[in-house]
């Protein structure tokens, strides 16, 4: 009677307890869609003009410093919430030199938080329109900076930033994204005479 009594509960267990075995759920990505980019001409009061993604917002953000020569447009992508912010300023015969030196500057600031930084040489002798890309991998505050010139008297330099702690995982897919906007800018550059 004892045996009876130990056998059945264990043959009780022994039948409920088959089934499948649990499994772990597997890791996740998440997915970002955006839209593919069309681009339109930007023609306003700037020595220059450039292509500009439609998905970001009107250009309306023109600041101008007239003694300087100094114009400052922001691109602002709201869904993304991500800028890009362009700096152009006036070639003379003393300061291109100093005007390339704080655009490398500007991204070597960001070695401190970077993981890399590639830079991307870029020519387009047609338009006259000569620069660096630099992309930065990492929690840096701005994913890509560019510059632009041609050498004589345009200057043109841009950073990307997002409006949120820098965190390289959660915005690489805006971050790159943006950064084929980037690429296009520099691409469709045709300096003013």
């Amino acid at each position: 009677m004892t045996l009876k009594k130990i056998l059945l509960p264990i043959l009780a267990v022994a039948c409920f307890s088959c089934g499948n075995d649990p499994l772990p759920k597997p890791k996740a990505m998440l997915r970002l869609d955006y839209q593919k980019p069309e681009y339109s001409k930007v023609d306003v009061r700037l020595p220059f003009t450039f292509e500009k993604n439609n998905n970001a917002e009107k250009i309306s953000n023109i600041k101008l410093d007239g003694v300087n020569d100094t114009y400052g447009v922001d691109i602002n992508y709201p869904t993304m919430k991500g800028t890009i912010y362009l700096t152009y300023k006036k070639v003379n015969d003393t300061n291109l030199e100093t005007l390339l030196r704080d655009a490398q500057n500007l991204t070597q600031k960001h070695t401190i938080k970077a993981d890399e930084i590639e830079s991307i040489v870029y020519e387009n002798p047609e338009q006259n329109v000569f620069g660096m890309f630099y992309e930065v991998g990492g929690n840096a505050a701005s994913q890509s900076q560019f510059y632009v010139t041609d050498s004589i008297n345009h200057f043109l330099n841009g950073s990307l930033y997002f409006y949120a702690k820098p965190n390289y995982d959660s915005i690489l897919p805006a971050a790159d994204y943006l950064k084929n906007d980037i690429k296009h800018l520099m691409e469709s550059i045709e300096w003013k005479k």
